[in-house]
């Protein structure tokens, strides 16, 4: 096995910081890095101080992939990854997101106006009009298969 490419490298992390998902669904982790080095990491779950799917159930069961996010309890791991920043007083312009999922409309929006300058997603999600939002904000966007997840649904 060679020496993994900087991405390659990335997305596995982005994989590893999965596993800390609470969500019934889908397990999925981000990291944000700017010049080489890890800005902040974030997985789906619950806010703070709130029960987490594993122990309250989702509210989305029943619902298709990609549809009605505002029934689902937990943070997006890319909300997470840029939130953490924020806390930390972290710039996350001109950064680099590692996610294991392609982001959603609305994490694609906050990921805009964070300034984030590139997206490298592993596993697609149904949700083109995120990927048309990106692109059209300059967002550069690559995929890049990541990992296969424990718990995946």
């Amino acid at each position: 096995m060679g020496r993994p490419s900087l991405d390659e490298y990335f997305m596995e992390i982005a994989s590893v910081v999965a596993t800390r998902s609470t969500c019934l669904r889908h397990h999925v982790g981000a990291v944000l890095v700017r010049d080489k080095r890890i800005l902040s990491t974030g997985y789906n779950g619950a806010p703070t101080g709130l029960s987490h799917c594993l122990e309250a159930g989702c509210r989305r069961e029943n619902v298709e992939s990609g549809y009605r996010h505002e029934l689902c309890r937990a943070v997006h791991a890319e909300q997470n990854a840029i939130i953490q920043a924020a806390i930390h007083g972290v710039s996350t312009s001109g950064a680099t997101l590692y996610c294991t999922h392609q982001p959603c409309i609305l994490c694609a929006k906050i990921i805009i106006n964070s300034m984030i300058k590139r997206v490298v997603y592993g596993n697609p999600y149904p949700d083109d009009e995120a990927l048309r939002f990106l692109e059209a904000a300059g967002v550069e966007v690559a995929m890049m298969p990541s990992l296969p997840l424990s718990g995946e649904v």
